[in-house]
């Protein structure tokens, strides 16, 4: 797994040693060998690993056969583990037929978003009478005051639309969109590593592991957040090929047909609206409009896709990469993804904005017409200024939302799964409820949100390595992952008084399974290593995989809420806080 990019600079004439500076010279100690690699146009565009004639050959597959194979792997294989991942979640959906934990917030609000177009009051016993009855049951109409904006809850609210207002229906959508991410991170995963095996096994490890699994078949929140931010990064991703292919094709070739680094090119170019970066910002806009830590997301990736110009003009030959970055890339870099997303922020309130401003409408609908009457901004629509005093009210609720909370937890322990939550939890006795007759005790029946500890626990050591190649071997692709796992995790740390639980780490779920799947990578070696190390390399990484895939099947009855015997349930409690 080699380097597919470099920030450092190639210059006629130069040897590569005399490129770098002292501090370089000094971490080549550490693993540093950042420096000119193999062909230019290679490193702007890598090109894809196809698998070598000797395996086809070894495996008796006709040369023709196997072109052909290689030629459909590309969306035959993510398919493939799409279709598993869409089986395991689509299976028995609408168990348990409860409202199991924050459902009773975003199931309710995403039928009175899609009936009212704000969210209602509910009464207290409407979870019992919505299960019983099936979801025949009217939709009050007084306004609810929520601290979460309504994108998340429209998604739920579709799959209500056509399946109904039952458990299946308001976890459909989750679930949709929990597959069809498995098949995003494959895509993902192929490009970045340019390999279809690391694509695909990428994609395979989010597709067994429990927090994504059960966030997957949750109508909650935050795996919908999951599903717009992952989308979002393949956008850039996408983006950063083709600047380098335009880049690329803008080069001069030599008389050996060689491409050559240009410094006017380099220092110059423009490189376009690209609409992959605008696709970026509507699919950020509509995470902030999900939950409010899309904002941080939306942060970290602009300044990511930035630097990724930066360095494509730096390897393309510029002289001034960051002058020339700042002149034709950020500013367009910065209207296509922070104006973009705020405008599909404002678009997605459009019924709470359109709802009766007579008392009857959402929540602080009629803010600006009584209680803010007056002040500096009255020259402002009415709908501004009553959904800017919510949207601060909001604000100051999540800041100082401290309630103590039996499954809260603390950033700390969330890589090492210190604190899971329990969705769903009841004891039936022998004969009910798919409790084994034979039991001779009751048994536990839960839905506990955590990841598949093997996966997670291998994860924290794939973080430090793709540190290591981030900052010793200039891997944009360790920094790619490194930023989705920052933007989605280190927020929380600013908010550690504040009560928080380990489901929100979903978010960045995709980059952890690119991390483990690059430490694979590593792990099997190189191409062109011998024959002994590769042989051993794929033993090693082969059984972890497969103690992850078994770790998943082991805690199969937790994530499903399958009943099984206490005794059996115990012996999954590896660790006394997952109690």
């Amino acid at each position: 797994m080699t380097s597919t990019a470099s920030s450092t600079d190639i210059r006629q004439g130069r040897a590569p040693q005399d490129q770098r500076p002292g501090w370089q010279q000094r971490l080549r100690r550490f693993g540093y060998t950042a420096g000119p690699r193999g062909d230019l146009r290679d490193r702007l565009v890598p090109p894809y690993a196809e698998p070598g004639s000797r395996l086809w050959a070894s495996l008796g597959v006709p040369p023709t056969l196997a072109e052909r194979v290689n030629r459909w792997s590309g969306w035959g294989g993510p398919l493939l583990v799409t279709l598993m991942a869409g089986l395991l979640r689509f299976w028995d959906l609408g168990s348990p037929k409860k409202v199991i934990f924050d459902e009773t917030y975003y199931a309710k609000d995403a039928w009175a978003l899609v009936h009212r177009g704000f969210e209602v009051n509910w009464n207290k016993n409407a979870n019992d009478l919505i299960v019983q009855t099936n979801g025949h049951i009217a939709v009050p109409t007084d306004a609810s005051y929520v601290v979460h904006p309504p994108v998340g809850k429209y998604v739920i609210g579709l799959g209500e639309l056509v399946f109904g207002f039952d458990p299946f229906g308001w976890r459909f959508m989750t679930a949709l969109l929990g597959t069809l991410s498995v098949l995003l991170l494959c895509r993902i995963g192929r490009r970045m590593f340019r390999s279809t095996f690391l694509g695909c096994l990428a994609g395979a490890l989010m597709a067994v592991d429990g927090l994504h699994f059960v966030m997957s078949r949750t109508s909650l929140l935050d795996g919908v957040l999951m599903f717009f931010v992952l989308a979002a990064f393949g956008c850039l991703i996408v983006d950063r090929d083709r600047a380098r292919e335009r880049l690329a094709a803008a080069l001069p070739v030599d008389a050996d047909g060689r491409l050559r680094p240009d410094a006017q090119v380099a220092d110059t170019l423009r490189l376009g609206w690209r609409p992959w970066r605008w696709g970026a910002g509507v699919l950020l806009g509509l995470a902030i409009g999900t939950k409010w830590n899309g904002l941080y997301i939306l942060a970290a990736f602009c300044l990511m896709a930035v630097l990724w110009d930066v360095g494509a003009r730096k390897v393309a030959g510029a002289r001034h990469p960051y002058l020339a970055a700042l002149k034709y890339d950020t500013g367009l870099a910065f209207l296509s993804m922070v104006p973009v997303a705020i405008a599909v922020y404002l678009l997605s309130w459009l019924g709470w904005i359109l709802s009766p401003t007579d008392g009857s409408g959402g929540y602080f609908r009629n803010w600006a017409a009584t209680d803010g009457k007056g002040g500096h901004w009255t020259f402002l629509p009415d709908w501004v200024r009553s959904l800017w005093h919510y949207e601060h009210e909001v604000y100051k609720f999540h800041v100082g939302l401290s309630t103590p909370h039996t499954y809260q937890s603390n950033p700390w322990s969330w890589l090492v799964l210190g604190r899971p939550v329990s969705y769903f939890y009841e004891s039936p006795s022998p004969g009910v409820d798919g409790c084994p007759a034979a039991a001779g005790q009751k048994c536990a029946r839960e839905v506990l949100a955590i990841g598949t500890p093997l996966l997670w626990w291998t994860a924290c050591l794939a973080i430090l390595y793709i540190l290591w190649r981030w900052a010793f071997r200039r891997d944009w692709r360790a920094g790619a992952i490194a930023c989705g796992i920052a933007a989605g995790y280190l927020p929380w740390f600013m908010y550690q008084q504040r009560t928080i639980f380990l489901f929100y780490a979903v978010v960045f779920v995709p980059f952890l399974c690119l991390a483990v799947a690059m430490l694979v990578g590593a792990l099997v070696g190189r191409p062109g290593s011998s024959d002994t190390r590769r042989l051993i390399g794929a033993s090693g990484a082969g059984v972890l995989v497969l103690l992850i895939a078994w770790n998943f099947i082991y805690f199969w009855p937790l994530y499903t809420g399958t009943a099984i015997p206490i005794d059996d349930w115990r012996s999954r409690m590896w660790i006394d806080t997952w109690v």
